[in-house]
């Protein structure tokens, strides 16, 4: 789901496919295909691994054809492989798809395809996409796409290219970025600027429900009915280190501000339409299954251990089984009690991390039922893992987690949800609240994300105290401890995070006059209690930033400054709570002068023990 690139014109489309592809390495991938129409037939070659490994497959043998489409692939359905690596193709060779995105509807459109006679060579959900052109096709290339686009369901920014119509490339969005470059005689689309930078700063930027029908000399846009559109044209101004981050700063922003899509697409699929259910189809849970579970240990690292800690407090409340927390690093060491009713569930946006991955092994060794909660499709924790749930975070460049943390909630909570259904301990009518306000989530955050003003005014005031705290109960204390980290990993700040009634037993000898306290107080069943631990730290002359629902008028009384996030059921409101922590701490990085995206001592993947 990550890279596209696309050429019509009268240079060498290889050239341009392979420099294009190269400029976008910087999104993560995982493999990586081109397909050339060469005057009669359309070449195709795919590898799995780096564009070094492709590069080596087309030496000697590359095609002088002048258009072509590319694509480097972060794997979602299948794992990476060269069969399952784009551009995928119809059963005759006709026609040629790259995809960003995922088609949610893909497995019961493949199934009537397969009923027809159509033969599928990958798992992917995008090859059902070139088969329903074939099918579709009737001597007009775009009529055969619509009819495509009003079947598919879900998010992509999909190209195409047909043998049968070799002056023409089509591309499509929905929820997935994609451009087309204009040129002189020669014409480029991708899925990012940076592809493109270097050869035009022309573009035009695809709005969702477009459809770009690109020849060599012209460009024309429409809807998905084929009504013409009115598009004007984008001019680029930025540097190509810029345009790989989107425009923003830094890799860490772009990721911030990408959450809304990130949730969008890992809640894709997994709620029903209808709004009363959540499903998994990668799981074969029965209620049987849960009920014979004994505890469910959910063991991580990081960010992804406190993505873990949200866990725990959704399976308990919501499905009521006991669950305990635990650090991989420590997990194996301390002789766990772990045995056949036990479910260990592991959490790693890389798939990749040494002490967790050593804590699955041990779990299987012992008997334990396994699952992983991994964005990395293919990778080794996805591979050892009895089963596997996915986050569609997407590549995540910056070392500090973001979306990747965000998407691991909403998992979590659709897990927690999904087992609380097959045990029958949530109501229908609970069910229907919590999924209908989880659908509006992806916009909550979108709101949060539309002023940050206030948050870099008090990173500038704020930015250079050496200590800070955070605070609050529950699902609140929750999430602090994420804000906190957070605060360390890129400013270099002295940050902790207490349960707010944990203050009295020691910690408020630390509170002085000045020193900055981040208090939630988002959990309406303890807020009483939040706002009384306000008060202590405030009669110790601390600066409160309070942290809270629209709406709230009492915090306002009882602290200096306030971030207010869209209001929304206790459960779901640390998605929308943890943004402000997230952006706090970017600005006070940057207020510092900090490395953002490569903070000091420390690496994405975590593959030392």
């Amino acid at each position: 789901m990550c890279g596209i690139v696309g050429y019509i014109g009268n240079k060498s489309a290889a050239t341009f496919l392979l420099d294009g592809l190269t400029k976008l390495e910087y999104r993560g991938y995982d493999s990586a295909g081109i397909a050339i129409f060469d005057g009669q037939n359309v070449f195709i070659e795919k590898a799995v691994g780096r564009l070094d490994a492709l590069k080596e497959k087309l030496k000697g043998r590359t095609p002088e054809g002048v258009i072509g489409i590319g694509h480097t692939r972060w794997a979602t359905h299948g794992r990476p492989s060269d069969q399952n690596a784009h551009p995928h193709t119809d059963c005759h060779g006709d026609f040629v798809v790259v995809h960003n995105g995922i088609i949610e509807n893909f497995m019961p459109l493949k199934e009537q395809l397969i009923a027809k006679g159509h033969h599928f060579a990958s798992e992917t959900d995008t090859e059902v996409i070139p088969h329903l052109v074939e099918e579709f096709y009737r001597g007009d290339f775009a009529e055969a796409v619509r009819a495509v686009l009003n079947r598919i369901e879900g998010s992509y920014s999909l190209v195409f290219m047909s043998k049968k119509h070799p002056d023409t490339l089509i591309c499509a969005k929905q929820d997935n970025p994609l451009v087309v470059g204009l040129g002189d005689g020669e014409n480029f689309i991708a899925s990012d600027i940076p592809a493109i930078i270097n050869r035009t700063r022309r573009t035009y930027i695809l709005n969702d429900g477009e459809v770009a029908i690109v020849k060599r000399d012209s460009v024309s846009i429409t809807d998905r009915r084929g009504n013409a559109v009115d598009k004007k044209i984008f001019h680029v101004n930025w540097n190509a280190e810029a345009a790989e981050k989107g425009g923003y700063e830094h890799f860490m922003l772009k990721e911030i501000n990408e959450q809304p899509k990130a949730v969008r697409d890992t809640m894709s699929k997994r709620v029903v339409k209808g709004g009363d259910r959540i499903v998994f189809d990668e799981l074969n849970w029965t209620t049987e299954f849960l009920n014979g579970l004994d505890k469910v240990y959910i063991v991580a690292c990081g960010t992804a251990y406190h993505a873990g800690l949200v866990g725990k407090f959704y399976i308990e409340k919501l499905a009521r089984i006991l669950v305990e927390v635990d650090l991989a690093s420590e997990f194996r060491y301390r002789d766990p009690i772990v045995d056949d009713k036990t479910l260990v569930i592991v959490i790693s946006q890389s798939g990749e991390t040494s002490d967790t991955l050593a804590a699955l092994k041990e779990s299987k060794r012992r008997g334990a039922k396994t699952l992983a909660v991994t964005n990395v499709v293919g990778s080794s924790i996805a591979r050892e893992a009895e089963q596997v749930v996915h986050t569609w975070a997407g590549p995540e460049i910056a070392v500090a987690s973001t979306k990747a943390y965000t998407t691991q909630l909403i998992l979590m909570f659709m897990l927690a949800l999904y087992m609380a259904q097959l045990r029958s301990t949530v109501s229908e009518e609970r069910s229907r609240e919590l999924i209908g306000l989880l659908k509006k989530i992806p916009a909550q955050i979108s709101e949060t994300l539309s002023d940050v003003e206030p948050i870099k005014t008090f990173a500038r005031r704020y930015g250079f105290n050496e200590d800070v705290f955070y605070i609050g109960r529950s699902l609140d204390y929750d999430v602090a401890l994420e804000g906190a980290l957070k605060l360390k990993e890129i400013s270099y700040i002295h940050a902790e995070a207490y349960a707010s009634g944990e203050l009295k037993h020691g910690t408020l000898a630390l509170i002085v006059e000045g020193v900055p306290v981040i208090a939630l107080a988002t959990q309406k069943s303890v807020y009483d209690k939040t706002i009384s631990n306000i008060k202590e730290v405030k009669a110790r002359d601390a600066i409160v930033i309070g942290i809270a629902a629209d709406g709230d008028k009492e915090i306002e009384k009882v602290v200096d400054h306030v971030m207010f996030v869209p209001d929304t059921d206790e459960l779901l409101i640390p998605l929308l709570t943890v943004v402000p922590l997230q952006l706090l701490a970017y600005y006070a990085a940057i207020t510092r002068g900090c490395d953002v995206d490569k903070p000091r001592n420390l690496a994405k993947s975590v593959t030392v023990e």
